[in-house]
């Protein structure tokens, strides 16, 4: 028989030993859910039995984290759970944390008993809290009673640097993301302003040349000290987590003057996600672009006495980071006021020398805390980002109606029909499906499979555009030189020309890089090793035929006096032909400058040609037009509210 809490596995009560049955542990959660444990309660399994413990924001009436039911234990609001948005509530729980380590004597007790209560779970108030107190006992105290004990000072230091690693663990994300993005960057600022300035602070009393390394779960540490006699021979560099970090001082031509140097690295892996952009900006934030932070944040300070003993020329590093296709790589440093603690990423001062698919070099002329930082928003930010989303819903929403009456133009009027009105009939169609495709699956990144099949579709009819542009040009070369042809046959080849080739073009790509189709961003080509090339290179090659075959037509119709009236047919074509190949031209011209050197002016003028292509079109092929002109004015000449403005 199985002792109370277990179970038999063959289901009997009883057995004989050695039958092959066994005792397994009976999961009294499962059967009886949170209600034995009471309200705000919720239930834990463990072998032979089980525990309630209180659910995050409660706490337990008798103080005992593990209890069972029914023994006089209830789960109460913890009054600090919702203190997290309100000022007053804040302040309060910060004076009793203060209040709760002023009568210990020394920076240490005081930081050991920090730690002692940031091991555990931690509410969004004690972040706040603890950040203080930290700050409090590291900085202010210890201004007045750092010791000269080296052996204490290294102690303090490790102490410290764990201190400092309670907060930063995996497990305290939660919290820290649980905090208004404001006091989450204020705390988190003054976190790694106190680490830093209390280190350099104790690391000026060692006497003697010195290195001191402290690793806790997601911090390194390492300092170096010495004195002015010893600044020839050492080099301050750190290489850890994949990482490398390195600075070169001033060179001083007169002899070095008595002093002490101390210099510290810090390298916290795990901060990343809290210092990248709120995934939902908000609208007063227009003018913050979305940021992603891709590599550990390091941070290097320098002290020295005298304080121009040691200047800094330059500090350079190598970080591992996470590419991310489509996204623009800086070398950034976290630019904040000691004052407010309030700060942004910024990238004066340094550069990026190097980078491939794993790691990137930088070189900054000054100090703080350094990192990767990608940027999603590109060369325009997030103002002028919904500046052009909104210009490109409106301007496609426009092309597509006038696509539409281009298209209904061109198919239901007899009278124009021809090769050429065939040519511009499949062009506003192609043109017509990839704005409508835009429109409806640009952004429906979500599903990567739709994505990618939307990606495949507009790379497709864009080049199907192109290529009907292409015909157009060759349509023209045959009239030119006299070529006499068949028109159906014709017609089957244009067809071919028109809606194979891309499909050719589009299956290699696919083929070769399917991968690509569809990015994180938009359902678009990736330009991650430059596959947006698939589109842009075809294009580019289409419009150098097309200008060379019109250019040929015009310069030919231009110098034949013969037959006037094929001339003036030929350059009238020829310059509606050039009107679309500007149009077209143009506006992926504009979309290889910004993909080549992104800016405001490049991304405004590809939008806008771009948006407002099909208005263009339908302005240049049946507005200008004298037949279609005809054919309207036959249309509507009976209509009596169309009628007085057709007169």
């Amino acid at each position: 028989m199985c002792v109370p809490g277990f179970k038999s596995s063959n289901g009997q009560q009883t057995f004989v030993p050695n039958d092959g049955t066994s005792c397994v542990d009976v999961d009294e959660c499962s059967n009886e859910g949170t209600v034995a444990c009471g309200d705000h309660a919720k239930c834990e399994n463990v072998d032979g039995g089980f525990n309630c413990s209180c659910k995050e924001g409660y706490q337990p009436s008798t103080g005992k984290l593990q209890f069972k039911p029914n023994d006089g234990t209830s789960c109460q609001e913890n009054p600090k759970a919702k203190c997290a948005l309100y000022k007053d509530c804040i302040t309060e729980h910060i004076n009793r944390t203060l209040a709760g380590i002023s009568h210990l004597k020394t920076p240490l007790e005081m930081l050991q008993e920090i730690n002692k209560n940031t091991l555990g779970p931690l509410l969004p108030v004690d972040v706040i809290s603890y950040v203080e107190a930290l700050s409090y006992s590291s900085l202010n105290t210890m201004h007045y009673s750092v010791s000269d004990n080296e052996a204490l000072c290294n102690t303090t230091i490790n102490v410290l640097i764990n201190t400092v690693n309670n907060f930063l663990q995996k497990d305290k994300t939660a919290v820290w993301e649980a905090l208004p993005v404001d006091n989450q960057r204020r705390s988190l600022t003054k976190l790694l302003h106190t680490a830093e300035q209390a280190t350099l602070l104790m690391s000026q009393n060692f006497k003697k040349t010195t290195q001191l390394d402290v690793n806790a779960s997601d911090i390194a540490l390492k300092v170096f000290a010495f004195d002015s006699h010893h600044m020839k021979h050492i080099h301050p560099h750190v290489y850890t987590g994949g990482d490398y970090i390195k600075i070169s001082p001033k060179k001083r031509e007169e002899s070095h003057p008595n002093g002490t140097v101390a210099v510290v690295f810090l390298r916290y892996s795990n901060i990343g996600s809290l210092f990248s952009s709120p995934k939902n900006l908000s609208s007063k934030d227009t003018s913050e672009q979305r940021q992603t932070v891709s590599s550990s944040v390091i941070a290097v300070a320098i002290s020295s006495n005298p304080p121009t003993l040691y200047e800094l020329e330059k500090i350079t590093f190598t970080l591992k980071y996470a590419k991310t296709a489509d996204k623009d790589i800086k070398c950034a440093f976290w630019n904040y006021s000691a004052d407010t603690m309030n700060g942004n990423w910024a990238t004066e001062g340094c550069e990026l020398t190097h980078s491939n698919s794993t790691h990137i070099s930088c070189k900054c002329n000054h100090l703080t805390h350094f990192a990767v930082l990608m940027s999603s928003g590109g060369s325009v930010g997030v103002t002028n980002y919904n500046i052009l989303t909104r210009i490109t819903q409106l301007g496609i929403i426009i092309s597509l109606i006038c696509l539409s009456m281009c298209i209904f133009t061109f198919w239901f009027f007899s009278e124009i029909q021809s090769t050429r009105t065939t040519i511009h009939k499949n062009l506003c169609c192609s043109l017509f499906l990839a704005e409508l495709i835009f429109l409806i699956g640009i952004n429906m990144n979500s599903n990567k499979l739709f994505c990618s099949i939307t990606a495949g579709l507009l790379h497709y009819f864009l080049l199907a555009a192109f290529a009907w542009m292409c015909i157009e040009g060759i349509h023209l070369y045959l009239i030119v030189v006299g070529v006499i042809y068949n028109k159906g046959f014709l017609h089957k080849n244009f067809y071919v020309f028109g809606y194979v080739s891309p499909a050719v073009v589009v299956g290699i790509s696919a083929a070769l890089g399917y991968k690509y189709y569809g990015t994180t961003e938009v359902c678009w080509l990736s330009t991650k090793n430059n596959f947006i090339w698939s589109f842009i290179g075809p294009a580019c090659l289409i419009i150098l035929v097309s200008i060379i075959f019109i250019f040929y037509c015009t310069v030919s119709a231009n110098y034949r006096a013969e037959l006037a009236n094929l001339d003036l047919f030929i350059v009238s074509c020829a310059r509606g032909a050039l009107a679309l190949l500007f149009l077209l031209g143009a506006t992926w011209i504009f979309g290889v400058l910004h993909v080549v050197q992104g800016s405001v002016v490049t991304a405004y003028l590809f939008t806008i040609f771009n948006a407002f292509q099909g208005m263009f079109i339908f302005i240049f092929l049946c507005v200008l037009s004298r037949k279609i002109q005809e054919e309207y004015y036959r249309l509507f000449k009976n209509v009596p509210c169309c009628f007085g403005c057709l007169r």
